[in-house]
């Protein structure tokens, strides 16, 4: 992928390790197993000896925090996450419609999975600027929770989207209705997100293919909603 960053891949979701001079940075911590894969990445990729300097959080779905709490605990690393998810760190989210099932799972997953509350060093919103691997600015790209936010790195064209969409080949698709705070926010949060110079992307639900073919097919998804949306007057008529 690149020589300083690493997919880090677990049970149905993945998760990402930047590297630049001052350290180590995560962008979430996966889901069970999470830190028995980090350790396994890292001593492969032989970074098992440098310093976790920070943990970015994309939004506050179990399978993206479950680990957090006790890695930031573990390796002394700041927490940055976005603002309108902070009641997923505290354990108390709220879900409502289709999602209220999410929430649910959660409400079980949470004690039997052992998830450890934790409290970031930094919100984040719109726009702010985190100054590790070049530069990482947040896009705010809400649907899937109203935190929601992807990680653009401007000098290398990357996207870091999370779960703006699940890239597997001819089985791509948006995130299904009960894991939504609200769904009519994903097509434009994917418009914002192709609005961006971009030469790929990384989502967190994903195979191994290269950022350039998981952004080929956003690209392609958005234009078959594109179409579906004209299509929609005359069907209706």
């Amino acid at each position: 992928m690149h020589e300083d960053l690493i997919q880090v891949r677990s049970l149905g979701v993945n998760f990402y390790v930047l590297r630049d001079s001052k350290g180590l940075y995560l962008i979430d911590g996966g889901f069970i197993g999470g830190r028995y894969l980090l350790r396994r990445a890292l001593e492969k990729q032989g970074w098992a000896s440098e310093r976790i300097a920070g943990i970015i959080v994309t939004h506050g779905h179990l399978d993206h925090i479950l680990n957090i709490g006790r890695m930031a605990e573990e390796t002394g690393a700041w927490v940055a996450a976005p603002r309108l998810d902070a009641l997923h760190y505290e354990g108390c989210p709220t879900y409502r419609g289709a999602a209220r099932i999410t929430g649910f799972l959660e409400s079980i997953g949470r004690p039997l999975l052992g998830f450890q509350r934790f409290t970031p060093d930094r919100l984040l919103d719109h726009g702010d600027f985190l100054d590790i691997w070049q530069g990482v600015t947040v896009i705010h790209l809400p649907g899937h929770t109203a935190g929601h936010s992807g990680f653009y790195c401007e000098h290398r064209k990357l996207l870091f989207c999370s779960d703006l969409f699940a890239s597997y080949g001819c089985f791509s698709h948006l995130p299904p209705a009960i894991f939504n705070d609200d769904g009519t926010e994903i097509p434009k949060s994917v418009a914002r997100a192709l609005e961006l110079d971009l030469v790929g992307i990384l989502p967190n639900h994903c195979d191994p293919s290269s950022p350039e073919v998981h952004l080929e097919r956003l690209v392609e998804l958005n234009r078959k909603y594109q179409e579906a949306q004209q299509d929609a007057p005359s069907n209706g008529g």
